[in-house]
Protein backbone atom coordinates (compact mmCIF):
# COMPACT_ATOMS: atom_id res chain seq x y z
CA UNK A 1 0.00 0.00 0.00
CA UNK A 2 1.47 3.70 -0.97
CA UNK A 3 2.28 6.14 1.29
CA UNK A 4 -1.14 7.92 -0.52
CA UNK A 5 -3.57 5.25 0.62
CA UNK A 6 -2.54 4.98 4.40
CA UNK A 7 -2.61 8.54 4.60
CA UNK A 8 -5.91 8.31 2.52
CA UNK A 9 -7.74 5.95 4.29
CA UNK A 10 -6.85 7.70 8.11
CA UNK A 11 -8.44 10.80 6.66
CA UNK A 12 -11.21 8.81 5.06
CA UNK A 13 -11.95 6.87 9.05
CA UNK A 14 -13.00 9.96 9.85
CA UNK A 15 -15.69 9.75 7.91
CA UNK A 16 -16.80 6.53 9.15
CA UNK A 17 -17.23 7.43 12.19
CA UNK A 18 -19.67 10.20 11.84
CA UNK A 19 -21.79 8.15 9.43
CA UNK A 20 -21.80 5.25 11.98
CA UNK A 21 -23.24 8.31 14.45
CA UNK A 22 -25.48 9.09 11.85
CA UNK A 23 -26.80 5.67 10.66
CA UNK A 24 -28.30 4.86 13.99
CA UNK A 25 -30.28 8.21 13.99
CA UNK A 26 -31.41 7.19 10.23
CA UNK A 27 -32.34 3.09 11.51
CA UNK A 28 -29.54 2.14 9.49
CA UNK A 29 -27.51 3.70 6.70
CA UNK A 30 -30.10 2.84 3.88
CA UNK A 31 -32.40 4.62 5.63
CA UNK A 32 -36.47 3.72 6.49
CA UNK A 33 -37.99 1.29 5.08
CA UNK A 34 -40.55 2.11 2.70
CA UNK A 35 -44.62 1.73 3.88
CA UNK A 36 -45.22 -1.52 2.14
CA UNK A 37 -48.85 -0.58 1.86
CA UNK A 38 -47.94 2.82 -0.06
CA UNK A 39 -47.76 2.43 -3.76
CA UNK A 40 -45.69 4.94 -5.68
CA UNK A 41 -46.15 6.24 -9.27
CA UNK A 42 -43.50 3.85 -10.29
CA UNK A 43 -45.30 0.71 -9.24
CA UNK A 44 -48.71 2.09 -10.95
CA UNK A 45 -47.46 3.60 -14.28
CA UNK A 46 -47.51 0.82 -17.17
CA UNK A 47 -44.12 1.10 -19.39
CA UNK A 48 -44.00 2.42 -22.26
CA UNK A 49 -44.64 0.03 -25.60
CA UNK A 50 -40.41 -0.99 -25.67
CA UNK A 51 -38.93 -2.91 -28.38
CA UNK A 52 -37.06 -5.83 -27.33
CA UNK A 53 -33.36 -4.07 -28.19
CA UNK A 54 -34.50 -1.49 -25.31
CA UNK A 55 -36.16 -3.78 -22.87
CA UNK A 56 -34.18 -3.96 -19.57
CA UNK A 57 -32.75 -6.99 -18.64
CA UNK A 58 -33.76 -6.62 -15.00
CA UNK A 59 -36.73 -4.17 -13.86
CA UNK A 60 -34.69 -4.02 -10.31
CA UNK A 61 -31.72 -1.25 -9.03
CA UNK A 62 -31.28 -0.29 -5.40
CA UNK A 63 -29.96 3.59 -5.91
CA UNK A 64 -28.81 5.61 -2.87
CA UNK A 65 -29.01 9.20 -2.09
CA UNK A 66 -28.21 12.16 0.00
CA UNK A 67 -31.22 14.35 1.01
CA UNK A 68 -29.95 17.50 -0.86
CA UNK A 69 -31.24 19.42 -4.69
CA UNK A 70 -28.31 17.56 -6.25
CA UNK A 71 -30.74 14.21 -6.05
CA UNK A 72 -33.90 15.76 -7.37
CA UNK A 73 -33.45 13.98 -10.57
CA UNK A 74 -33.82 10.77 -9.24
CA UNK A 75 -36.75 11.43 -6.79
CA UNK A 76 -38.25 13.06 -9.46
CA UNK A 77 -37.67 10.26 -12.06
CA UNK A 78 -39.26 7.75 -9.52
CA UNK A 79 -41.86 9.82 -8.49
CA UNK A 80 -43.23 10.92 -11.54
CA UNK A 81 -43.25 7.59 -13.21
CA UNK A 82 -40.26 8.41 -15.35
CA UNK A 83 -37.94 5.45 -14.58
CA UNK A 84 -41.11 3.05 -14.80
CA UNK A 85 -42.03 4.75 -18.54
CA UNK A 86 -38.70 2.64 -19.46
CA UNK A 87 -39.43 -0.38 -18.02
CA UNK A 88 -37.25 -0.25 -14.68
CA UNK A 89 -40.03 -0.27 -12.14
CA UNK A 90 -38.44 -1.52 -9.39
CA UNK A 91 -36.08 1.24 -8.27
CA UNK A 92 -35.62 1.11 -4.39
CA UNK A 93 -34.18 4.92 -3.61
CA UNK A 94 -32.23 4.67 -0.41
CA UNK A 95 -31.53 7.65 1.88
CA UNK A 96 -28.07 7.19 2.87
CA UNK A 97 -27.01 8.66 6.92
CA UNK A 98 -24.04 10.12 4.91
CA UNK A 99 -21.33 9.81 2.46
CA UNK A 100 -19.60 7.58 4.10
CA UNK A 101 -22.41 5.35 4.35
CA UNK A 102 -23.03 6.08 0.03
CA UNK A 103 -19.27 4.56 -0.27
CA UNK A 104 -19.71 1.36 2.00
CA UNK A 105 -22.67 0.62 0.59
CA UNK A 106 -21.48 1.06 -2.99
CA UNK A 107 -18.81 -1.50 -1.57
CA UNK A 108 -21.17 -4.08 -0.62
CA UNK A 109 -23.40 -3.52 -3.37
CA UNK A 110 -27.30 -4.51 -3.33
CA UNK A 111 -25.98 -8.32 -3.05
CA UNK A 112 -24.85 -7.95 0.55
CA UNK A 113 -28.14 -5.27 1.43
CA UNK A 114 -25.90 -2.30 -0.15
CA UNK A 115 -26.55 -0.37 -3.29
CA UNK A 116 -26.09 -0.56 -6.78
CA UNK A 117 -25.16 3.19 -7.27
CA UNK A 118 -26.82 6.39 -7.12
CA UNK A 119 -25.42 9.90 -6.30
CA UNK A 120 -21.85 10.44 -5.58
CA UNK A 121 -19.86 13.68 -5.57
CA UNK A 122 -16.67 13.82 -7.78
CA UNK A 123 -14.30 12.09 -7.83
CA UNK A 124 -15.66 9.53 -5.76
CA UNK A 125 -16.50 6.74 -8.64
CA UNK A 126 -12.62 7.92 -9.52
CA UNK A 127 -11.48 6.68 -6.25
CA UNK A 128 -13.88 3.84 -5.81
CA UNK A 129 -12.69 2.27 -8.68
CA UNK A 130 -8.67 3.00 -7.76
CA UNK A 131 -9.28 1.21 -4.11
CA UNK A 132 -8.32 5.06 -2.92
CA UNK A 133 -11.09 5.06 -0.51
CA UNK A 134 -12.04 1.84 -0.19
CA UNK A 135 -11.41 -1.04 2.92
CA UNK A 136 -8.64 -2.80 1.92
CA UNK A 137 -7.50 -0.18 -0.83
CA UNK A 138 -10.21 -2.99 -2.50
CA UNK A 139 -10.53 -2.00 -6.52
CA UNK A 140 -14.46 -1.77 -6.86
CA UNK A 141 -14.39 -0.30 -10.89
CA UNK A 142 -16.95 2.27 -11.57
CA UNK A 143 -19.08 4.02 -14.32
CA UNK A 144 -20.24 7.84 -14.65
CA UNK A 145 -22.42 8.01 -16.84
CA UNK A 146 -24.20 11.65 -16.57
CA UNK A 147 -23.98 14.81 -14.22
CA UNK A 148 -27.18 15.48 -12.04
CA UNK A 149 -26.86 18.48 -11.35
CA UNK A 150 -25.51 22.44 -11.82
CA UNK A 151 -24.97 25.03 -8.74
CA UNK A 152 -27.03 24.31 -5.86
CA UNK A 153 -24.61 24.44 -3.24
CA UNK A 154 -23.33 26.99 -0.71
CA UNK A 155 -20.84 28.21 1.76
CA UNK A 156 -22.75 29.23 5.16
CA UNK A 157 -20.94 31.32 8.11
CA UNK A 158 -22.09 31.26 11.39
CA UNK A 159 -23.41 34.78 12.58
CA UNK A 160 -21.50 36.04 14.33
CA UNK A 161 -19.10 36.93 11.75
CA UNK A 162 -21.93 39.28 9.98
CA UNK A 163 -20.27 42.29 8.10
CA UNK A 164 -16.70 41.42 8.60
CA UNK A 165 -15.89 41.07 4.81
CA UNK A 166 -16.31 37.01 4.23
CA UNK A 167 -18.05 37.41 0.65
CA UNK A 168 -17.28 35.19 -2.32
CA UNK A 169 -14.07 37.50 -1.93
CA UNK A 170 -12.31 37.58 1.17
CA UNK A 171 -11.47 41.02 1.58
CA UNK A 172 -10.85 42.69 5.00
CA UNK A 173 -12.30 39.42 6.12
CA UNK A 174 -8.70 37.78 6.55
CA UNK A 175 -8.20 39.58 9.88
CA UNK A 176 -11.19 37.54 11.35
CA UNK A 177 -8.66 34.05 10.54
CA UNK A 178 -5.67 35.91 11.94
CA UNK A 179 -7.41 36.64 15.52
CA UNK A 180 -8.73 33.54 16.28
CA UNK A 181 -6.15 31.83 15.69
CA UNK A 182 -4.30 34.12 17.66
CA UNK A 183 -6.74 33.01 20.48
CA UNK A 184 -5.61 29.69 19.32
CA UNK A 185 -9.24 29.18 18.52
CA UNK A 186 -8.67 28.90 15.06
CA UNK A 187 -11.68 29.23 12.37
CA UNK A 188 -13.79 25.74 12.26
CA UNK A 189 -15.45 24.68 9.04
CA UNK A 190 -16.77 21.74 7.87
CA UNK A 191 -17.81 19.84 4.51
CA UNK A 192 -19.98 16.67 3.92
CA UNK A 193 -16.95 14.37 2.59
CA UNK A 194 -12.54 15.24 2.48
CA UNK A 195 -11.53 15.30 -1.21
CA UNK A 196 -14.60 16.11 -3.06
CA UNK A 197 -16.68 18.46 -4.07
CA UNK A 198 -18.04 20.23 -1.13
CA UNK A 199 -14.27 20.23 0.07
CA UNK A 200 -12.66 21.32 -2.75
CA UNK A 201 -15.50 24.43 -2.90
CA UNK A 202 -14.59 25.89 0.49
CA UNK A 203 -10.35 24.97 0.18
CA UNK A 204 -10.44 27.07 -3.46
CA UNK A 205 -12.81 29.63 -1.82
CA UNK A 206 -10.72 30.27 1.09
CA UNK A 207 -7.24 29.67 -0.86
CA UNK A 208 -8.25 32.37 -3.37
CA UNK A 209 -8.46 34.91 -0.88
CA UNK A 210 -4.56 33.74 0.54
CA UNK A 211 -5.97 31.46 3.39
CA UNK A 212 -4.37 28.09 3.58
CA UNK A 213 -7.57 25.67 4.30
CA UNK A 214 -4.81 23.14 5.56
CA UNK A 215 -2.92 25.67 8.25
CA UNK A 216 -5.12 28.63 8.64
CA UNK A 217 -8.07 26.56 10.12
CA UNK A 218 -9.52 23.76 10.90
CA UNK A 219 -11.81 22.10 8.62
CA UNK A 220 -14.09 18.94 9.71
CA UNK A 221 -16.15 16.31 8.03
CA UNK A 222 -19.97 16.41 9.18
CA UNK A 223 -22.60 14.57 6.99
CA UNK A 224 -24.81 17.45 5.26
CA UNK A 225 -28.55 16.53 7.43
CA UNK A 226 -26.36 17.49 10.25
CA UNK A 227 -25.14 21.01 9.70
CA UNK A 228 -27.44 23.08 10.79
CA UNK A 229 -27.76 21.45 14.43
CA UNK A 230 -23.93 22.07 14.59
CA UNK A 231 -23.96 25.43 13.38
CA UNK A 232 -26.57 26.09 15.67
CA UNK A 233 -24.19 24.79 18.94
CA UNK A 234 -21.94 27.94 18.12
CA UNK A 235 -18.72 24.80 17.44
CA UNK A 236 -18.86 25.87 13.80
CA UNK A 237 -17.68 28.72 11.78
CA UNK A 238 -18.90 27.71 8.12
CA UNK A 239 -20.29 24.78 6.21
CA UNK A 240 -19.87 24.06 2.83
CA UNK A 241 -22.78 21.56 1.41
CA UNK A 242 -25.55 21.43 -1.11
CA UNK A 243 -29.24 23.02 -0.66
CA UNK A 244 -31.51 23.16 1.02
CA UNK A 245 -28.59 23.19 4.18
CA UNK A 246 -26.80 26.50 3.80
CA UNK A 247 -30.36 28.28 2.96
CA UNK A 248 -32.23 26.94 5.55
CA UNK A 249 -29.00 28.26 7.94
CA UNK A 250 -30.11 31.02 6.53
CA UNK A 251 -33.75 30.87 7.39
CA UNK A 252 -33.41 29.45 10.72
CA UNK A 253 -31.50 33.29 11.14
CA UNK A 254 -28.51 31.01 12.63
CA UNK A 255 -26.06 32.15 9.97
CA UNK A 256 -25.53 33.38 6.56
CA UNK A 257 -24.38 32.73 3.04
CA UNK A 258 -20.83 34.37 2.30
CA UNK A 259 -21.38 32.92 -1.29
CA UNK A 260 -23.09 30.65 -3.42
CA UNK A 261 -20.89 28.18 -5.28
CA UNK A 262 -23.14 29.64 -8.66
CA UNK A 263 -21.07 32.81 -7.92
CA UNK A 264 -17.09 31.20 -7.48
CA UNK A 265 -18.38 29.28 -10.93
CA UNK A 266 -20.71 29.78 -13.12
CA UNK A 267 -22.22 26.57 -14.48
CA UNK A 268 -19.86 24.28 -12.83
CA UNK A 269 -20.15 20.61 -12.30
CA UNK A 270 -21.39 19.54 -9.31
CA UNK A 271 -22.49 15.84 -8.51
CA UNK A 272 -23.02 12.70 -10.81
CA UNK A 273 -25.22 9.77 -11.72
CA UNK A 274 -22.54 6.48 -10.77
CA UNK A 275 -23.53 3.07 -11.02
CA UNK A 276 -20.79 -0.32 -10.06
CA UNK A 277 -19.30 -1.63 -13.08
CA UNK A 278 -20.65 -4.88 -12.77
CA UNK A 279 -24.09 -4.10 -12.46
CA UNK A 280 -23.86 -2.19 -16.13
CA UNK A 281 -22.16 -4.79 -17.34
CA UNK A 282 -24.56 -7.33 -16.51
CA UNK A 283 -27.46 -5.30 -17.74
CA UNK A 284 -26.44 -2.45 -20.04
CA UNK A 285 -30.44 -2.25 -21.34
CA UNK A 286 -31.68 -1.38 -17.68
CA UNK A 287 -28.52 1.37 -17.52
CA UNK A 288 -29.83 3.26 -20.35
CA UNK A 289 -33.19 3.07 -19.33
CA UNK A 290 -32.17 4.64 -16.25
CA UNK A 291 -30.76 7.19 -18.17
CA UNK A 292 -33.74 7.72 -20.05
CA UNK A 293 -35.49 8.58 -16.65
CA UNK A 294 -33.07 10.56 -15.48
CA UNK A 295 -32.45 12.46 -18.59
CA UNK A 296 -36.52 13.33 -18.45
CA UNK A 297 -36.67 14.54 -15.05
CA UNK A 298 -34.08 16.73 -15.98
CA UNK A 299 -36.09 18.11 -18.40
CA UNK A 300 -38.85 18.31 -16.01
CA UNK A 301 -37.16 19.86 -13.33
CA UNK A 302 -35.45 22.28 -16.00
CA UNK A 303 -39.32 24.15 -16.75
CA UNK A 304 -39.33 26.39 -13.77
CA UNK A 305 -43.59 25.81 -14.01
CA UNK A 306 -42.71 22.42 -12.15
CA UNK A 307 -40.66 23.84 -9.57
CA UNK A 308 -42.92 24.80 -7.03
CA UNK A 309 -44.37 20.61 -7.58
CA UNK A 310 -40.70 19.47 -7.43
CA UNK A 311 -40.23 21.42 -4.09
CA UNK A 312 -43.12 19.87 -2.30
CA UNK A 313 -42.02 16.69 -3.79
CA UNK A 314 -38.40 16.86 -2.38
CA UNK A 315 -39.57 18.61 1.22
CA UNK A 316 -41.60 15.12 1.76
CA UNK A 317 -41.03 12.97 4.72
CA UNK A 318 -39.86 10.24 3.00
CA UNK A 319 -37.04 12.31 1.23
CA UNK A 320 -36.08 15.85 2.56
CA UNK A 321 -38.61 16.13 5.64
CA UNK A 322 -38.77 19.88 5.69
CA UNK A 323 -40.77 22.84 4.73
CA UNK A 324 -40.86 23.23 0.88
CA UNK A 325 -40.32 26.78 1.08
CA UNK A 326 -36.99 26.35 2.46
CA UNK A 327 -36.23 24.94 -1.03
CA UNK A 328 -38.58 26.86 -3.89
CA UNK A 329 -36.30 30.21 -3.53
CA UNK A 330 -33.26 28.90 -4.03
CA UNK A 331 -35.06 26.70 -6.81
CA UNK A 332 -36.21 30.08 -8.13
CA UNK A 333 -32.74 31.84 -8.27
CA UNK A 334 -33.93 33.81 -4.69
CA UNK A 335 -31.43 33.93 -2.17
CA UNK A 336 -31.60 35.85 1.12
CA UNK A 337 -27.65 35.94 1.76
CA UNK A 338 -29.07 36.49 5.59
CA UNK A 339 -26.70 39.41 5.94
CA UNK A 340 -28.46 42.02 4.00
CA UNK A 341 -27.41 40.77 -0.07
CA UNK A 342 -30.36 39.75 -1.69
CA UNK A 343 -29.81 37.60 -5.21
CA UNK A 344 -32.90 37.15 -7.29
CA UNK A 345 -31.80 35.78 -10.60
CA UNK A 346 -32.66 32.63 -12.00
CA UNK A 347 -28.91 31.94 -13.76
CA UNK A 348 -27.96 31.61 -9.93
CA UNK A 349 -30.61 28.31 -9.67
CA UNK A 350 -29.72 25.46 -9.70
CA UNK A 351 -30.01 23.77 -13.18
CA UNK A 352 -30.59 19.83 -14.21
CA UNK A 353 -30.60 19.89 -18.23
CA UNK A 354 -28.97 22.59 -19.67
CA UNK A 355 -27.35 25.81 -18.57
CA UNK A 356 -25.49 28.78 -20.69
CA UNK A 357 -22.77 27.13 -21.30
CA UNK A 358 -25.22 24.10 -23.15
CA UNK A 359 -25.57 20.57 -21.82
CA UNK A 360 -25.88 19.75 -17.84
CA UNK A 361 -26.60 16.06 -17.51
CA UNK A 362 -23.51 14.70 -20.12
CA UNK A 363 -21.01 13.97 -18.22
CA UNK A 364 -17.58 16.07 -19.89
CA UNK A 365 -14.67 14.30 -19.29
CA UNK A 366 -12.45 17.58 -18.97
CA UNK A 367 -14.42 18.39 -15.72
CA UNK A 368 -13.51 14.71 -14.17
CA UNK A 369 -10.21 16.44 -15.03
CA UNK A 370 -10.66 19.39 -13.04
CA UNK A 371 -11.55 17.42 -9.84
CA UNK A 372 -8.30 14.69 -10.41
CA UNK A 373 -6.37 17.85 -10.58
CA UNK A 374 -7.94 20.16 -7.76
CA UNK A 375 -7.05 15.99 -5.67
CA UNK A 376 -3.67 16.41 -6.50
CA UNK A 377 -3.19 20.09 -5.60
CA UNK A 378 -4.07 19.27 -2.32
CA UNK A 379 -2.37 16.45 -1.79
CA UNK A 380 -5.22 13.55 -1.86
CA UNK A 381 -3.64 12.40 -5.05
CA UNK A 382 0.29 11.72 -5.96
CA UNK A 383 1.74 14.49 -8.12
CA UNK A 384 2.38 11.71 -10.92
CA UNK A 385 -1.14 10.76 -10.91
CA UNK A 386 -1.73 13.50 -13.55
CA UNK A 387 0.25 11.55 -15.86
CA UNK A 388 -2.47 8.54 -16.20
CA UNK A 389 -5.51 10.70 -15.41
CA UNK A 390 -6.50 10.47 -18.58
CA UNK A 391 -6.53 6.31 -18.80
CA UNK A 392 -8.71 6.48 -15.37
CA UNK A 393 -11.48 8.73 -16.34
CA UNK A 394 -11.60 6.79 -20.27
CA UNK A 395 -12.06 3.96 -17.87
CA UNK A 396 -14.55 5.13 -15.57
CA UNK A 397 -16.50 8.03 -17.68
CA UNK A 398 -18.96 6.46 -19.91
CA UNK A 399 -20.05 9.24 -22.13
CA UNK A 400 -20.75 6.39 -24.67
CA UNK A 401 -23.42 5.21 -22.59
CA UNK A 402 -25.41 8.67 -22.20
CA UNK A 403 -25.08 9.42 -25.90
CA UNK A 404 -26.67 6.01 -26.83
CA UNK A 405 -29.44 6.72 -24.07
CA UNK A 406 -29.72 9.96 -25.24
CA UNK A 407 -30.22 9.03 -29.06
CA UNK A 408 -32.45 6.34 -27.87
CA UNK A 409 -34.66 8.40 -26.02
CA UNK A 410 -34.90 10.94 -29.18
CA UNK A 411 -32.93 13.61 -27.23
CA UNK A 412 -32.45 16.50 -30.19
CA UNK A 413 -28.57 16.30 -32.08
CA UNK A 414 -28.34 20.02 -30.45
CA UNK A 415 -28.23 18.76 -27.32
CA UNK A 416 -25.65 16.05 -27.30
CA UNK A 417 -22.09 17.71 -27.21
CA UNK A 418 -19.96 16.59 -29.54
CA UNK A 419 -16.78 17.09 -27.51
CA UNK A 420 -15.86 15.32 -24.59
CA UNK A 421 -14.32 18.54 -23.36
CA UNK A 422 -16.41 21.53 -22.77
CA UNK A 423 -13.24 23.64 -22.82
CA UNK A 424 -11.34 26.43 -20.53
CA UNK A 425 -13.15 27.27 -17.44
CA UNK A 426 -13.10 30.41 -15.92
CA UNK A 427 -13.32 31.23 -12.03
CA UNK A 428 -14.28 33.91 -9.62
CA UNK A 429 -11.06 34.53 -8.88
CA UNK A 430 -9.96 35.23 -12.53
CA UNK A 431 -7.87 31.46 -12.77
CA UNK A 432 -8.36 29.33 -15.74
CA UNK A 433 -8.51 25.75 -15.87
CA UNK A 434 -7.19 24.72 -19.42
CA UNK A 435 -8.48 20.85 -19.64
CA UNK A 436 -5.15 20.31 -22.08
CA UNK A 437 -2.81 21.89 -19.92
CA UNK A 438 -3.54 20.89 -16.45
CA UNK A 439 0.22 21.33 -15.09
CA UNK A 440 0.09 24.85 -15.84
CA UNK A 441 -3.49 25.27 -14.08
CA UNK A 442 -1.79 23.70 -11.24
CA UNK A 443 1.32 26.03 -11.43
CA UNK A 444 -0.31 29.20 -11.57
CA UNK A 445 -2.23 28.60 -8.24
CA UNK A 446 -0.12 30.60 -5.09
CA UNK A 447 -1.52 27.53 -2.01
CA UNK A 448 -1.49 23.99 -2.85
CA UNK A 449 0.33 20.99 -1.56
CA UNK A 450 1.87 19.58 -4.57
CA UNK A 451 5.62 21.41 -5.57
CA UNK A 452 5.56 21.59 -9.84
Amino acid sequence: MSNFSNYSRRRFLLTAGASAAASLLLKGCLGNPPDPSAKTIAQTTPAANLSPEQKPETTKVNLGYIPIVEAAPLIIAQEKGFFAKYGMTDVNLAKQASWGSMRDNTEIGSAGGGVDGGQYQMPMPHLITEGVITKGNQKIPMYLLAQLITHGNGIALANKHKGQGLGTKIDTGKSVFEKLNSAKTPFTAAQTFPAVNQDFWIRYWLAASGINPDTDIKLLTVPAAQTVANMKTGTMDAFSTGDPWPYRIVTDKIGFLATLTAQMWKNHPEEYLALRADWVDKNPKATKALLKGVMEAQQWLDNFDNRKEAAEILAGRNYFNLPAEVLMEPFMGKYDMGDGRVIDDKKMAAYYWKDEKGSVSYPYKSHDLWFLTESVRWGFLPKDYLSKAKEVIDKVNREDIWKEAAKEAGIAESDIPTSTSRGVEEFFDGVKFDPEKPEEYLKSLKIKKVEI
